[in-house]
């Protein structure tokens, strides 16, 4: 009895250290995090540095202390997993950048951010693939099947765009900020679609009909998780419409579309789909419908709320991140092989710079042939930069890295320890040389930029946030108009001449005849004590 007694004595005790020891480790990170806000802020009007390379730098630095403290057995302060990323830190950053997304501009930009996003992501996925296929087969760095080269494909075609938004900014450059922000979050989107891909199929037997269901599959997953957000988000509008939750409870009505979008990312994981696209759109739909169906006070407190959330997980990751990078055991296994590793991160950020370079120009010059204005066509100087923005490699990259090469974090093979500590050295000199650059380049491409007041115009009805992304340099709908009517083409020419106003004179007209009065929105929210439509007078649009 008493050799039970103090078994049982000896399992609480070490349950205790074991619980000490993580409330230590969370107390380091969370100070770590306040420092690495406080950093940014003091370092916020320096022309180089900006919060992700700071963060970085903080995270390598830290990484570097502990790794002394702890005698060279770790450089962690939590032990990092690609399904915390997955599951708990990227659906917050990609859901605010829906919700906040200004969306006439994004839609009026539609076509060249997609064909940048999607068209543009294969092109440098199949690039670097065929050149990574080619160089590494001649190196010494062990077997890799046809599925990992598609892997590292996929793994290096996605961008940062986290970095990239706080590189470049909105009033100095608003068209470049729209196309890197709205490319950056389908690019992210469709290189982890592509992954998923890839990872469904059997690729040791290729053959012409394999590569047909690849590209199936990539569609069905591109449209099916696009139709799930949407789809949620609608759910959403209609169940906070109608009930009007926001009459008797506030909390109520913010914590259902903190869940609903949130539910959206699950559903679409659950379903072997993109979570990202799904919440992106999820996003969308919350912000035309759903927002403006809660009460003022919640539409304020859901605006803050998904931004901090946003704010907080950037931060999370980039820390992370640097101090991943002083990983020992990941360096033990290519202690023998320095020259192959560096070959290998310099050969990755070749091709990177070579696929980025095969579609930037090449659909820039296609877009710029479908305008006519000069001042609507994107020059070579802008070209170069949106080029050079997307450059960065950063957490998606990192966390699909993970995904392929390893099992709970760790590796045992010398290849894939390789490639785990290349991706590691891509990221972090993407994001801090090229991050640091980029200011500079703009300044020096970009002396004297040009500032209009329709550049600055947004939605008085819309969410806003701090960062106001995919502004654009002429109003596009019916509403902004004030007064002036969009005519109605004529002919085919003259539908193809104005593509962007036709569409969305037609949008409008099925949005307000249709959508609206059954999901809500601006001008069709519930008549209700305290509601928005009674502060507003019942006015509709």
């Amino acid at each position: 009895m008493a050799f039970e007694m103090t078994s049982v004595v000896s399992k609480l005790q070490n349950l205790s250290t074991s619980d000490h020891a993580s409330v230590v480790s969370m107390n380091l990170f969370v100070a770590l995090l306040c420092a690495c806000i406080v950093i940014g802020h003091l370092l916020e009007e320096n022309r180089w540095m900006n919060e992700s390379i700071t963060t970085l730098l903080i995270g390598v630095c830290t990484g570097v202390v502990i790794l002394l403290f702890s005698g060279g057995k770790s450089s962690h302060i939590l032990v990092f997993s690609e399904d915390l990323f997955f599951i708990y830190l990227l659906p917050p950053i990609i859901f605010n950048a829906g919700f906040q997304v200004k969306k006439k501009q994004f839609f009026k930009n539609f076509m060249i951010i997609m064909s940048f996003g999607a068209i543009g992501t294969l092109i440098s996925c199949c690039i670097i693939t065929f050149g990574a296929t080619q160089a590494f087969k001649r190196m010494d760095i062990g077997p890799l099947e046809i599925g990992d080269y598609l892997a590292i494909g996929a793994i290096f075609a996605a961008t940062d765009s986290v970095c990239t938004l706080q590189v470049l900014s909105q009033d100095e450059t608003p068209l470049l900020y729209s196309l890197v922000f709205g490319e950056g979050v389908v690019n992210d989107a469709t290189s982890v679609v592509l992954f998923n891909a890839i990872q469904s199929f059997d690729l040791n037997r290729l053959n012409p009909s394999i590569a047909m269901q690849f590209l199936g599959n990539f569609f069905y997953l591109f449209i099916a998780s696009t139709l799930l957000g949407v789809l949620t988000g609608l759910l959403s509008a209609y169940i906070i419409k109608k009930l009007y939750i926001g009459r008797h409870s506030t909390d109520r009505e913010v914590a259902l579309m903190m869940l609903m979008a949130y539910l959206s990312y699950m559903l679409a994981e659950l379903a072997y789909l993109s979570g990202i696209l799904t919440v992106f759109f999820c996003g969308i739909v919350m912000s035309h419908y759903t927002w403006h169906n809660v009460t003022q006070s919640s539409r304020v407190t859901t605006k803050h709320s998904f931004a901090t959330l946003s704010f907080v997980c950037e931060i999370f990751i980039f820390l992370y991140v640097g101090m991943d990078a002083m990983d020992i055991d990941k360096w033990k296994f290519v202690s023998d092989s320095r020259g192959t590793s560096i070959a290998t991160s310099a050969i990755l950020l070749g091709l990177i710079l070579l696929g980025r370079a095969a579609f930037v120009f090449p659909l820039s010059f296609l877009s710029n042939l479908t305008k006519k204005s000069q001042h609507q066509k994107i020059s070579f100087r802008q070209q170069v930069i949106i080029w050079w923005a997307g450059l960065m490699r950063g957490a998606v990259s990192m966390a699909l890295a993970y995904k392929q090469f390893t099992r709970s974090g760790h590796t045992q093979l010398r290849s894939n320890a390789i490639m785990i500590t290349s991706t590691i050295t891509v990221v972090l000199f993407s994001t801090v040389l090229f991050g640091l650059l980029t200011k500079p380049l703009i300044r020096l491409l970009l002396p004297h930029p040009k500032h209009t007041s329709s550049m600055t115009t947004t939605e008085p009805s819309t969410p806003k946030s701090v960062i106001v992304p995919l502004l654009g340099d002429h109003r596009d709908s019916e509403a902004d108009l004030e007064g002036h009517e969009i005519h109605r083409p004529n002919s085919l020419r003259a539908l193809l001449s104005t593509p962007t106003h036709t569409v969305h004179r037609l949008w409008r007209k099925f949005d307000d005849s249709f959508m609206r009065p059954v999901f809500g929105g601006r001008g069709f929210v519930p008549v209700e004590p305290g509601s928005p439509s009674e502060r507003n007078g019942h006015q509709s649009p």
